[in-house]
């Protein structure tokens, strides 16, 4: 049984920093392409960030492009989002997401997995 447990979300001020971690497991992790999605109240889940099974190409929304860096640790079947310079309008629930292949995607119906989200609050 697959599982990803996001952890890190919470409430932070405008210009400050968070870390999102999603733990995995019961999926072959080195194989597996990463991504970050987020939903914010009334819109549609949106591509954050993504990584491949390697961890040598990240990808990033122009939205966070700058901002917001993903990064893994396959010997700890996890992956990372580290936040910075955060905005009110980056306030919403962070998803962790994997593929069954090693190439990424931005596309949330390219996603095989999901974890329950985590809360991040940015207040102005």
């Amino acid at each position: 049984q697959v599982q990803l447990v996001e952890s890190g979300g919470g409430l932070v001020q405008a210009g400050g920093s968070l870390r999102l971690s999603c733990a995995a497991s019961g999926l072959f992790f080195r194989r597996s392409a990463m991504g970050w999605f987020r939903q914010a109240p009334g819109k549609e889940r949106e591509f954050v960030a993504s990584i491949t099974s390697s961890g040598v190409y990240a990808y990033a929304a122009d939205s966070v492009k700058g901002r917001f860096t993903i990064s893994r640790d396959n010997a700890k079947n996890t992956v990372y989002l580290q936040m910075n310079s955060l905005k009110p309008e980056d306030t919403a629930v962070y998803y962790c997401a994997a593929r069954i292949l090693a190439t990424t995607s931005v596309l949330v119906s390219e996603y095989d997995y999901w974890g329950q989200g985590t809360q991040v609050t940015v207040s102005s």
